[in-house]
């Protein structure tokens, strides 16, 4: 079941908290817990809190503190934008909205508010939030100052962005649209989108819009003479005391706001009394202008009457007062219960909240973005923690790894290597990793060398080994933290950034030996794309397949993808689709999907194909006409290693793409290769990969 909702606007002031506000009271209503995230919130004063989340967590009585309710500030996310931590960004938010999710039974989402400072790639922004967190979408526009074709034409692009990444749009809503043009909206958006989604229009009401005294006292600066309980009146209607009292008392409206210099103490009076009388409208309040302030006869007046509105009083002339009255642009704030509770009525009456919140808790989303990709594997190795053996202690990116590793609690670790060689490469190289967090080892003056070298002479000594070479060979880090693991004194083995595939993989060939399932091992490498993760395999490790060894790799492929939470749709390449070609070369892959379909009935799989075919639905609407599989593959069977190993080189190069792995598949215990290249990005995703394999062992 989905558990969120993403409430997104396509400019400022569009009212997204009407849509905040009654979908929390809707879903509470139910019996939900629901909790309240915001990926971005404009930047606050020191001792402040954001006013969207107080207004939220304070009126629904939320338990959720301020600092787990958001992630970053405007200027915190313009500056790593602008140092190109993209991944952080997303990491982030992901981690703190999941931290909410795992609280509440549901979550509402909402957006930024497009003011200040990067403004313009905000909507972009809010897209990629939503499509990373993996949950619908709520669309949101206000038609204020828009001719309807304007209006119209910005909801249906907004839609379509949103689509495009393949984010699910459950409702669309046209805010703040004349009342007389409400059903014309509705009309018009419902008959050009094409998706089965809830489409409203919510009129103007002014009362929404119309600034409490409360705004005004923080926009003028003002005192607070009378009437403080009250601060929160709203101002209907402005009204300037510039004439005389018989004919100003016919210019008053109810919940009007009186704006007079301050020693006009007839307006003061008259204004006051019209308010009781029942011939008169009620007022919201009374603003002095021109720092002037009553005679204190007529304090002691308005202090003996009956009842009262709030006074205030500032320095401005009546005539700028007016205007900045003008602009303010209202909120809606804890305190200022009426707006709550008008908007909430608003948003039920003029929006089918039945149908939409049934439409949010049914979307099911496949898709697997690399952000929550890379958090899910993070969840799945803390659920059970292993202990992962580092080969390579004197390599700074090993022990910056190590650093991030630890942070995280993800895994145990042990690290090979003299001790002092490696407290010398932690302070030269600047490394805040404390060393009493993990355990090293010097494989030379270990207590378990002995145990090791007998265990690995009996365990060789068929293939002509003695004992002086067994000693010898697990002098070898390799040898010797590939040992820990057969031992069971590790769960798992990650190597490779100072030695070669075959240093890493012969020691476990030799002593952890394969599956007894599979007498091949192979890899496959998690391919981190812009908008989904695919898996490609075998691009490390057999050199040309033969078709069983093919069948092998692709069965292989498919369970690793799922034990890691991708459902295998897989794709045997070659260089042409289908029937069409000939020769021995796609012949091979023709055997191979053969054998797979025969040994995997239960998997999902087209080949001979070509990988245009297998990724774009139309190019294979085109090849392979009925299939299930063209357009939508995620594992990537490659004929060879050297289509397989160019292949996710040039993707990964090309698209900025991350590469998790080579992850080898089918040993007994999990060992994992590094590329001498390897980022200590790289390293942290294969030790927690290689801690999620230890965990099915």
């Amino acid at each position: 079941m989905n558990k969120g909702v993403y409430v997104a606007t396509t400019e400022p002031n569009s009212g997204k908290s009407i849509v905040s506000l009654g979908l929390m009271d809707t879903l509470i209503k139910k019996g939900l817990r629901v909790g309240y995230f915001r990926p971005v919130i404009d930047d606050f004063p020191e001792g402040k809190i954001d006013n969207h989340i107080n207004t939220i967590t304070s009126y629904f009585h939320l338990d959720l503190k301020f600092e787990d309710s958001y992630a970053f500030t405007r200027n915190e996310i313009i500056r790593m934008k602008n140092e190109n931590k993209d991944d952080e960004i997303f990491s982030r938010i992901i981690r703190k909205y999941k931290a909410v999710e795992k609280r509440f039974d549901f979550v509402i989402v909402e957006g930024s508010s497009f003011t200040g400072e990067g403004s313009i790639i905000e909507f972009d922004i809010n897209i990629l939030i939503a499509k990373n967190l993996a949950i619908p979408a709520i669309i949101l526009a206000s038609g204020v100052g828009r001719t309807m074709e304007d209006f119209l034409g910005t909801m249906l692009i907004a839609y379509d962005s949103f689509r495009d990444k393949s984010v699910k749009v459950v409702s669309i809503i046209a805010n703040k649209v004349e009342a007389r043009n409400q059903q014309w909206v509705v009309g018009e958006l419902e008959k050009n989108l094409s998706d089965d989604l809830v489409v409203s229009a919510i009129p103007m009401d002014l009362a929404l819009s119309n600034p409490s005294i409360k705004e005004i006292v923080e926009e003028l600066d003002a005192k607070i003479l009378f009437g403080s309980s009250y601060i929160n009146n709203l101002a209907g209607y402005y009204s300037v005391g510039a004439m005389h009292l018989p004919n100003y008392l016919k210019h008053l409206k109810e919940n009007g706001l009186v704006i007079t210099p301050g020693d006009r103490a007839d307006l003061i009076l008259g204004a006051l009394q019209a308010n009781i009388s029942a011939n008169y409208p009620s007022i919201s309040g009374i603003v002095l202008t021109g720092g002037l302030l009553p005679e204190d006869s007529i304090i002691r007046l308005i202090e003996g009457l009956s009842e009262i509105v709030p006074i205030i009083s500032t320095q401005g002339g009546t005539f700028s007062v007016t205007n900045r009255i003008g602009m303010i642009k209202s909120q809606i704030y804890a305190e200022n219960t009426e707006k709550i509770a008008l908007s909430i009525d608003s948003f039920r009456k003029n929006t089918n909240v039945g149908r939409l919140t049934e439409m949010m808790f049914d979307v099911e989303s496949k898709i697997v973005t690399p952000g929550m990709f890379q958090y899910e594997l993070l969840e799945q190795a803390k659920s059970v923690k292993k202990h992962i053996v580092l080969p390579e202690g004197v390599d700074e990116r090993i022990l910056q790894a190590a650093r991030l590793l630890i942070k995280s609690n993800a895994v145990d670790l042990t690290i090979l290597g003299n001790r002092a060689q490696i407290e010398d490469k932690v302070r030269s190289a600047g490394v805040d990793l404390d060393l009493n967090a993990v355990h090293v080892i010097d494989p030379l003056h270990s207590d378990r060398f002995d145990r090791y070298a007998d265990t690995l002479y009996e365990l060789r000594k068929h293939k002509n080994v003695t004992r002086e070479q067994a000693r010898e060979l697990l002098k070898e880090v390799s040898y010797f933290g590939t040992m820990m693991v057969y031992s069971g004194d590790a769960d798992g083995m990650v190597s490779g950034a100072m030695h070669t595939t075959q240093n890493t993989i012969r020691p476990a060939l030799q002593l952890i030996k394969t599956k007894p399932e599979t007498s091949l091992i192979s890899s496959v490498f998690f391919m981190l794309l812009e908008d989904r993760v695919s898996v490609y395999g075998d691009c490390a490790i057999n050199t040309n397949p033969t078709a069983e060894q093919l069948a092998q790799i692709a069965s292989s492929s498919a369970d690793t993808s799922v034990a890691f939470g991708i459902e295998p749709k897989i794709a045997m390449l070659s260089y042409s689709s289908g029937a069409s070609g000939v020769g021995k070369d796609v012949d091979k892959v023709r055997e191979a999907t053969t054998l797979l379909k025969e040994i995997r009935p239960d998997l999902d799989v087209e080949g001979p194909i070509q990988y245009d075919a297998a990724v774009d639905l139309n190019v294979g609407k085109i090849k392979m006409p009925g299939s299930a599989i063209a357009g939508r593959a995620n594992v990537f069977i490659f004929p060879d290693l050297n289509t397989g190993n160019n292949t996710y080189k040039a993707v990964q190069r090309e698209t900025k793409a991350l590469a998790i792995g080579p992850i080898i598949q089918g040993l007994k215990k999990p060992v994992n290769d590094l590329s001498r290249g390897c980022t200590v990005e790289d390293i942290v995703n294969t030790v927690v990969v290689t801690a999620i394999q230890a965990q099915d062992v």
